[in-house]
């Protein structure tokens, strides 16, 4: 990894993070945390920068913690159109080369799939995104990416909100620049035949979902 890449670690408050996934975290990670993210973030002993939400979920044990060792709390009312992740990507996106997200599985069903949309979204085009989901890892691609993946691993590719025009390399099934519909069940299970699959977008955005 570059020295001038900035990595930031979003903890949203799903299921908390597992202990590998911390481990697998890089050394002394820029931390923003969702609402109750904020609780998952300090019981894995990360040093969170700012936290950010209506903090409905948060434990006020957590809050009063973070706001005395200088944790930056930015609240926002109940009553408002973005997700308590979606504040923390639009916050992480501006500091951040590449964002991963952990803590965002589990729950409820509608957080999970407004969560996984709004990983997606073309305001943060400009950078890398994956979520951590316990059993799952999801990578967005909106122009091109190389997974970290063994031959064998199963890749299932989604198109997002609108048709997608996708182009691989190193998998079973390929696409050459073929439009991958958001209502088809086409990208579904597919497997790399290679190390390191490549996936590029011209048009659209794709969730490479790895089981």
């Amino acid at each position: 990894m570059p020295e001038s890449e900035v990595t930031v670690v979003v903890v949203a408050g799903g299921d908390p993070p597992t202990p590998d996934e911390i481990a697998r975290l890089p050394a002394n990670p820029v931390v923003v945390a969702a609402d109750a993210g904020l609780d998952h973030a300090l019981a894995a002993g990360l040093t969170v920068a700012v936290a950010v939400g209506d903090m409905d979920s948060v434990s006020p044990e957590a809050l009063a913690n973070a706001e005395q060792s200088g944790t930056r709390i930015e609240r926002h009312p109940p009553d408002k159109d973005q997700t308590d992740l979606e504040l923390a990507l639009e916050l992480a996106a501006r500091l951040a080369d590449k964002i991963i997200v952990i803590g965002a599985g589990g729950g409820r069903l509608d957080h999970l799939i407004g969560n996984l949309a709004v990983l997606a979204s073309p305001q943060w085009s400009g950078v890398d995104i994956e979520a951590w989901l316990n059993d799952a890892l999801a990578v967005v691609v909106h122009s091109h990416r190389v997974l970290d993946v063994e031959p064998g691993a199963t890749v299932s590719l989604f198109a997002v909100g609108a048709p997608a025009r996708v182009t691989t390399t190193g998998l079973t099934w390929p696409l050459n620049n073929e439009v991958l519909d958001p209502l088809t069940s086409r990208g579904v299970s597919n497997r790399a035949t290679a190390p390191s699959p490549e996936i590029t977008v011209s048009e659209g955005a794709v969730l490479a979902v790895i089981p």
